[in-house]
């Protein structure tokens, strides 16, 4: 149960923005709080403001953060219920923690605690910068099954250094004490007890602080996900975690994703976007345009054979708009021959199946 009164915090001022005496008792005493953009973060950054806090919103950027939408959509949603918003871009650092996790991966290639305290990493450095007491994140005990158990909240407080100064709002009070109670900026009346993975609590708190317009949950990272999590884990095989970088990672999302042989991989370009992006990140690999028909860009990793070469422009001839029994020419960029005549394999080549990466379609 909420063990906060949803009602009470209307009833406290009028409005939930309105000023409060926890104000006057906080003095200038300022917190970070951690915005992912959902509603949990939300709801704690407004539970702490609501008992008289300056706080901050912090959203780090990681590698799979949206892009530069993403980020106007929460400046946008920051403005609109009065925070201040910074946003640091720790893309590059973040490598480290997906290549070599201390704690290792979860059920996919998802490093779940170790990303956990290098967020909490950077929100401490931020908190040290802007002169803030504390940090403020929106996780909920047993909500999610590596990360917010009991065990591993106290361990990822420890290991960023943010020991007691780390509040956890929408669940403090089934958590030991933090700096912030123990210093009487807030009471344990100003917090919850939320638990386990259902949203109604959050839901009905949301409408005592009049927010209606949030994202639904995501479906969560994009590590744990079955295709995205095969992908890194051939990457890290065939190339070597520290070879797979910012731009590597960018590719594992984009297309379908095929592993000919251990030097040679291609990556086929489902729509118009998508083959804008490969454009884009192909580097220094071979890079093939069909010729005369609609049809994907394809990149080739590694280093392919000839034969592997024309292997890849038969698969990428079956996902090319031509007519059946015709053959599809490419251009080839980067490599020789500059120009391939292929015949389009068949959807029931069982190699297609072998080379897919995942269930990528």
């Amino acid at each position: 149960m909420i063990s906060g009164d949803c009602e009470g915090l209307m009833k406290k001022s009028g409005h939930v923005d309105g000023m409060t005496s926890g104000e006057e008792e906080a003095g200038c005493v300022r917190a970070v709080a951690m915005y992912s953009g959902g509603l949990d973060s939300l709801l704690a950054a407004l539970v702490v403001r609501h008992a008289g806090i300056d706080v901050t919103l912090l959203h780090v950027k990681h590698l799979f953060s949206a892009g530069e939408s993403g980020c106007r959509w929460l400046a946008e949603t920051a403005d609109r219920y009065g925070f201040a918003l910074r946003i640091e871009d720790a893309s590059g650092d973040h490598l480290t923690t997906i290549r070599h996790p201390k704690h290792g991966y979860g059920k996919g290639m998802n490093p779940c605690v170790d990303c956990r305290v290098f967020m909490l990493t950077v929100a401490r450095r931020v908190m040290n910068e802007i002169s803030a007491q504390f940090v403020v994140t929106g996780e909920v005990l047993g909500q999610r099954p590596k990360s917010q158990q009991y065990r591993a909240l106290l361990q990822a407080a420890e290991e960023s250094g943010l020991g007691d100064r780390l509040l956890r709002p929408l669940s403090a009070n089934l958590l030991p004490e933090t700096v912030p109670v123990r210093q009487g900026w807030l009471k344990p009346e100003d917090l919850y007890s939320i638990h386990g993975r259902s949203r109604e609590q959050q839901t009905r708190l949301a409408e005592a602080f009049g927010v209606d317009d949030y994202p639904q949950p995501a479906g969560g990272c994009l590590l744990t996900e079955k295709v995205y999590g095969a992908r890194v884990r051939d990457a890290f095989d065939t190339l070597g975690k520290d070879e797979v970088g910012v731009d590597e990672f960018r590719l594992l999302r984009i297309g379908r994703h095929f592993r000919l042989s251990p030097t040679a991989k291609a990556i086929i370009g489902r729509d118009e976007a998508e083959n804008d992006q490969l454009v884009d990140l192909a580097g220094d690999r071979l890079r093939l345009e069909p010729v005369d028909v609609m049809g994907p860009m394809t990149l080739v990793e590694g280093q392919p054979t000839g034969e592997e070469i024309r292997l890849v422009a038969a698969l990428a001839a079956r996902y090319c708009d031509a007519e059946e029994g015709n053959d599809v020419a490419f251009r080839v960029f980067g490599g020789s021959p500059t120009k391939i005549l292929a015949t389009p394999l068949s959807p029931d080549d069982p190699r297609i199946g072998q080379w897919r990466i995942g269930n990528s379609h």
